[in-house]
């Protein structure tokens, strides 16, 4: 059967039957059908999900651009040219490129093209391994169903927000025009990235954060860092504030926000950043004895945790383990391997905690990429982590500016890396780094973590000069002393 095409009839029979055709859906698929087994698609949406169309893809072709210039205003010989604003029409048509124009033709073309079945509708589980799709079409599933609807934005009870119609972060990256005033609530990745963005397209933009920092769950320096940079732009950054109330006496008109301090912001659009849910409230699972809305509590398989059978699976956002794309895509490389060994009554390796069939780096080596200006990057534990979790460590710093390779990427080039080693074994648990292009740079910390390549082996690693990867010579410099 055709992508979308699938012929409909009484009871279709499926080894496995995927709920939604994100990035982690759209992987699931591929893995189990790579291994023989039959694999369906079900998706109310766009195929390609939330990072094709209204996350990952969108908000990084309107940060591209901020980052190009401010980077190029530090090179000499491109400073006067680069010193010009923005096209923002540019920029948005550029995003809507990236976005297929929100069209999910050519994600289509490539499910059909692995001879994977797409359903469209809203599928519900109507009890063990069956789903129905807007209440008619009946799936059957002999193996496994897969849950992998991601997370969606959810709004703070706060009188009168709901009702001003704030922008979430979808709005954030598809808004058609650049809003002459905006207020950004909250300081983690979704705000930071947007204040950057609209920022630098041309808005005027407040950033509210409840806490005393930016970027939360990163290392400390790493919003404080990124907090320069954005009152540098001219985002007005307040800390320790919250939202009471907020009004917007007519559609399209201004907004009023009104903090615990008692300061009125009045602007023209509101950014709430501040959360998010699992996209699980409208997938039937009351009658398979778990609570609509719920995150689904899983293995290191991905298989949810006390449904009789074994037979359902939460992958991606909905398990809660680490809401991001590229760590959704790998739940679904380990959970399509696992159902496949499953089926197959292949022991599955629960006993190896870096085999096949166990998503470990979920909890011990998530890299994250936050595309700010200049760009935060990290993997593994924080040092306040790995303190809390017992590990006996120590923390080596090194001042990115000092490396080769920094003087010449950018004039004033500003960065800072950390290393967290573990003592009894040798090891990084984590590492950190902030400045203009280590995105590139994570994924070397990133093999050292997963591999748990002891230091003396690394110190062999010899970093090409003069790069600003040089910097893992100087942190080793400084942890051997």
């Amino acid at each position: 059967m055709a992508a979308t095409e699938a012929t409909k009839a009484a009871d279709e029979a499926y080894d496995v039957i995927v709920l939604g055709a994100g990035p982690t859906g759209e992987n699931l698929a591929d893995r189990a059908h790579a291994a023989g087994l039959s694999a369906v698609v079900v998706e109310s949406e766009l195929v390609g999900g939330e990072c094709s169309y209204w996350a990952c893809m969108p908000s990084k072709a309107l940060l591209r651009p901020v980052t190009a210039r401010s980077e190029a205003r530090r090179v000499p010989g491109l400073k006067d040219a680069a010193d010009v604003a923005l096209d923002a029409p540019a920029v948005l048509a550029h995003r809507d490129a990236f976005t297929s124009y929100w069209k999910d033709d050519g994600q289509v073309r490539w499910l059909d093209s692995l001879g994977i079945d797409l359903v469209r509708g809203q599928g519900r589980l109507a009890g063990p391994r069956r789903v129905v799709v807007d209440g008619g079409r009946v799936l059957t599933a002999r193996h496994a169903v897969a849950v992998c609807t991601g997370s969606r934005a959810v709004l703070p009870g706060v009188p009168g927000l709901a009702e001003a119609r704030p922008w979430t972060s979808r709005d954030a990256t598809s808004a058609k025009n650049v809003p002459g005033r905006l207020v950004v609530v909250g300081g983690g990745v979704v705000g930071v990235e947007m204040a950057t963005a609209w920022r630098a397209l041309g808005a005027s933009v407040t950033l509210l954060v409840r806490g005393d920092g930016l970027l939360p769950r990163m290392e400390p320096f790493a919003g404080h860092l990124v907090a320069e940079s954005l009152a540098e732009a001219g985002v007005f950054l307040r800390t320790g504030v919250e939202v009471r109330e907020v009004r917007r006496e007519a559609p399209g008109g201004p907004v009023t926000v009104l903090l615990d301090s008692g300061d009125e912001i009045v602007a023209d659009e509101l950014l709430i950043a501040t959360g998010r849910a699992p996209r699980t409230e409208d997938i039937g699972l009351d009658t398979v004895g778990l609570a609509p809305g719920s995150w689904l509590d899983v293995d290191d398989s991905c298989r949810v945790t006390g449904v009789t059978g074994g037979w359902l699976y939460g992958v991606g956002d909905v398990n809660h383990r680490a809401l991001l794309t590229h760590q959704g895509k790998y739940q679904a490389r380990i959970a399509g391997a696992a159902i496949a060994a499953r089926a197959r009554g292949v022991p599955i390796l629960e006993s190896d905690r870096w085999g096949a069939h166990a998503a470990t780096a979920d909890t011990l080596a998530v890299p994250q990429v936050i595309f700010s200006d200049p760009e935060a990057a990290s993997v593994g534990l924080t040092a306040a982590a790995a303190e809390q979790a017992g590990y006996r460590t120590r923390v080596v710093d090194q001042d990115l500016a000092s490396v080769a390779g920094a003087s010449l990427y950018a004039d004033g080039y500003r960065g800072r890396a950390r290393m967290v080693v573990d003592l009894d074994r040798e090891v990084l648990l984590g590492a950190t780094f902030v400045g203009a292009g280590v995105g590139e740079l994570l994924h070397s910390a990133t093999v050292a973590v997963a591999g748990e390549v002891p230091i003396e082996r690394l110190w062999h690693a010899v970093p090409s000069y003069p790069t600003i990867s040089e910097v893992w010579l100087r942190l080793l410099e400084a942890y051997r002393g």
